[in-house]
């Protein structure tokens, strides 16, 4: 970071001569403030700046242990730095990229962590690897929800697969009465795991592999189909997250 001016890089704030100060102050009683500080700086509501880039070095230092801070916070924030796959300051930092890449595949090889973490780890991976919307679109998965517009009738949807059931709503399903939604629901149905896309077939064996069985139930209804409750009209959620996801 030493060879880096600063004072010419900006955040979201403004000028980014605090950053390598804040990076400094990781490995003490105050690191989680320290992470608070850093992630609005750099990623700010998913927006990214040229500081965000320019600090990609030290998380993976962070991350493979070359300097002080937790490696699973420099590996998410480094994930939201880079989830958008065309922005072409990637390939300025594909050494750092490569190497958190290398950590997060490793850290997700680890049983017993939270669904939830399991998730994030996959997203940054994923990110690291430049693959379309997934890094960000995967949050549905710790959401247990997607919203979309069906395909023909363009009607809003939710497709719901967690504690409230598996289903497609044109209803809020959480403030309807009684906590349910008022009007019809469509079915959704899973993808057997044999007829699951290529990145739907590698998401639900990297969760199956770690033991992850609710991240991988909840990935074959993610890449499995809908009906439109409102026109019948039957689509595959994944495609619609992929057209869809801004």
């Amino acid at each position: 970071m030493t060879t880096i001016d600063w004072r010419e890089l900006t955040h979201a704030f403004g000028s980014a001569a605090d950053i390598p100060g804040l990076f400094a102050l990781l490995g003490g009683s105050e690191d989680d403030v320290v992470w608070c500080d850093l992630w609005p700086a750099l990623c700010h509501q998913g927006s990214v700046y040229d500081a965000s880039w320019a600090s990609l070095s030290t998380p993976a230092d962070v991350a493979r242990g070359r300097a002080p801070g937790e490696p699973f916070q420099a590996v998410i924030l480094a994930g939201a730095i880079t989830s958008y796959e065309a922005d072409p300051r990637r390939e300025l930092h594909g050494r750092a990229i490569g190497e958190l890449r290398d950590v997060a595949r490793e850290m997700l090889a680890v049983p017993g962590r939270p669904a939830p973490v399991f998730v994030n780890l996959l997203q940054s991976l994923l990110a690291f690897e430049g693959v379309g919307v997934w890094p960000e679109a995967l949050a549905g998965v710790n959401s247990e929800e997607f919203e979309l517009e069906c395909p023909s009738c363009e009607e809003g949807l939710y497709v719901a697969f967690g504690g409230y059931g598996t289903f497609v709503s044109a209803e809020d399903y959480v403030s309807g009465t009684d906590g349910q939604a008022a009007g019809d629901r469509g079915e959704l149905t899973p993808m057997p795991v044999e007829r699951l896309s290529a990145l739907g077939a590698r998401l639900h064996g990297e969760a199956a592999s770690a033991g992850q069985t609710e991240v991988a139930r909840a990935l074959t209804y993610v890449f499995g189909e809908g009906r439109c409750p409102s026109c019948d009209t039957v689509f595959s959620v994944a495609q619609e997250v992929e057209k869809q996801w801004v």
